[in-house]
C-alpha cells in the first residue's frame, strides 16, 4: 500500500471507530477509539479462528505490518503532538511547579527505570542491561495519553500543571536514557555504543542539545511573527517550526522530543503574548487543537490494531500482566521521593500522590520504543509485556484517574 493508501485507511478507520464509540461506549475520544480498535482486532482473529481457510487475521496483520508503527510516531506524529502539547501549558505555571516537575522528570525517572528494570530482571531472568531498556521504556509518561485524559478528567490547574509538565519533559529525558541504555545493550544494533563515558556523553548531547535547539527555533520564529498580521502565514510559521525544527533535531543528533516541547513553550505563552494579535491567537489555538484531536485518534487507533504484532504466548502475557504492577511500584517511587524530597519547603494538596501516580499513563510512545529495538530473543516478551501495560494504562487508570481526583482532591489547591 502506499503512503497515501495508508493515511486514508487510518483516517476512514479512527472516523468510524470514533463514531461507534460515540453512539454507544460514550468514552472519551481517544480511549474509546482505542477501546473499538481492540474489540475489532480480536474479532478479526475470532473470526480466523473459526473459519482459518479465510485467512482474514494474515490479511490483516500484513496491512498492520506494512505501517512502521514505531517510525510513523518517532519520525512523524511525534513532533506534532508535544509541539501541541507545549503550546497550551503556560510558563508562569509551569514556573510555580518547575522543582517537582524538574525532580520528576529526572530523579523520578532514573528510580522508575531501576526499579521496574530489576524487578523485570528477577522475574524474567534476562540479562540486566536488557532488562533495564525494558524499564526505561516503560517509565516515562506519556504526553499524548495524559493531556489527552486531562482534558476529560477536569483535574484542579495546579495539579494538571504537574502532571502535564511532567510528562512533557520525562518524556524526552526518557526517550535519551532509552537511548544511552541500548547503545550499552545492543553496540551493533545501531543506538550507538561505547562505555559510560559515551553514554554520559550522549545524554548531555541530546538533552541540552535539544533544549538549546528548541528555544533557539522557537524564539526566531516568535521575531518574525513580531512583525506579521496574517494568522494563516502566522499559523504556517508554527507548523513549519514543528515539522522543520524536529527533523533538524534528529538531523543534528539532539532530542527531537526536547525540542518540540521547549520551541512549543515558548511561542504558546511569549509568543502568544506578544507576537500575535487576539485573532491570530484564537486561530492558532484553534488549528493546534484540531491537530492534536486527529492525531491522538489516529495514534489510539494504531495502539489498537498494533495487538497484530504482539506475541501472544501464555507466558509473555502473564508476565505482562505481572509487569502492571512493577510499572506502578516504579510510577509510585518516582512520584514519592520527589514529593518527600520538597515537602519540609513546601505544603502539597490532598492526594497528590496517588493522583499522580495512577494518573501517570504510559501510551504509544513505549510501544514505539519496543518496536524500535533490535531484533533479539527477547524483543517479542519485551513487546507483549509493553503492550498490556499501554492498554491497562490506558483503558483502566485513564478512565478512573478522574475519579479518583475527586475523590481524594476536593481540599483546596493549594499547589
Amino acid at each position: 500500500m502506499t503512503i497515501l493508501q495508508i493515511a486514508s485507511l487510518l483516517i476512514v478507520l479512527a472516523g468510524v471507530f470514533g463514531a461507534v464509540n460515540y453512539f454507544l461506549l460514550r468514552l472519551p475520544a481517544a480511549i474509546g477509539i482505542l477501546v473499538v480498535a481492540l474489540f475489532a482486532s480480536f474479532g478479526v482473529m475470532g473470526v480466523d479462528a473459526l473459519w482459518p481457510a479465510l485467512g482474514v487475521a494474515d490479511r490483516v496483520r500484513g496491512i498492520v505490518t506494512t505501517i512502521d508503527f514505531s517510525d510513523t510516531l518517532l519520525e512523524g506524529m511525534l513532533g506534532l503532538l508535544l509541539f501541541a502539547g507545549a503550546l497550551h501549558v503556560k510558563l508562569s505555571d509551569l514556573r510555580a511547579q518547575w522543582r517537582l516537575v524538574f525532580l520528576m522528570a529526572t530523579l523520578g525517572v532514573a528510580l522508575s527505570t531501576a526499579l521496574v528494570g530489576l524487578g523485570f530482571w528477577w522475574l524474567t531472568g534476562m540479562p540486566l542491561i536488557v532488562a533495564l531498556v525494558f524499564g526505561a521504556l516503560v517509565s516515562p509518561t506519556d504526553p499524548v495519553a495524559v493531556l489527552g485524559v486531562l482534558r476529560e478528567a477536569n483535574l484542579r490547574k495546579s495539579l494538571e500543571t504537574k502532571i502535564a509538565g511532567e510528562s512533557l519533559f520525562n518524556d524526552g529525558v526518557g526517550y535519551v536514557v532509552f537511548l544511552v541504555l541500548v547503545g550499552l545493550a545492543f553496540p551493533a544494533g545501531g543506538h550507538g555504543g561505547g562505555g559510560l563515558g559515551d553514554a554520559a556523553l550522549l545524554f548531555v548531547q541530546e538533552a541540552l542539545g535539544g533544549a538549546v535547539l528548541g528555544l533557539a527555533l522557537g524564539w526566531l520564529v516568535f521575531r518574525v511573527m513580531r512583525h506579521i498580521d496574517d494568522y494563516a502565514l502566522e499559523v504556517l510559521l508554527t507548523l513549519g517550526l514543528a515539522f522543520g525544527g524536529y527533523e533538524l533535531a534528529v538531523a543534528l543528533h539532539v532530542s527531537a522530543p526536547i525540542m518540540a516541547v521547549c520551541a512549543g513553550l515558548l511561542i504558546g505563552d511569549v509568543g502568544a503574548r506578544h507576537g500575535m494579535s487576539a485573532q491570530t491567537r484564537d486561530h492558532v489555538d484553534a488549528f493546534w487543537k484540531l491537530v492534536d484531536e486527529i492525531l491522538n485518534a489516529v495514534l489510539f487507533l494504531l495502539i489498537g490494531v498494533e495487538v497484530f504484532a504482539v506475541a501472544f504466548d501464555a507466558g509473555y502475557l502473564a508476565t505482562g500482566a505481572g509487569t502492571i504492577a512493577l510499572a506502578l511500584a516504579g510510577r509510585l517511587a518516582a512520584v514519592a521521593l520527589p514529593v518527600l524530597l520538597l515537602h519540609p519547603f513546601r505544603t502539597f494538596s490532598p492526594g497528590v500522590i496517588p493522583i499522580m501516580t495512577w494518573g501517570g499513563l504510559k501510551g504509544g510512545i513505549s510501544v514505539a520504543l519496543a518496536l524500535s529495538l533490535p531484533d533479539s530473543e527477547w524483543k517479542p516478551l519485551i513487546l507483549t509485556a509493553t503492550y498490556v501495560i499501554v492498554v491497562f494504562s490506558i483503558v483502566v487508570q485513564g478512565l478512573t484517574v478522574g475519579r479518583l481526583a475527586n475523590r481524594l482532591g476536593r481540599a483546596p489547591d493549594l499547589v
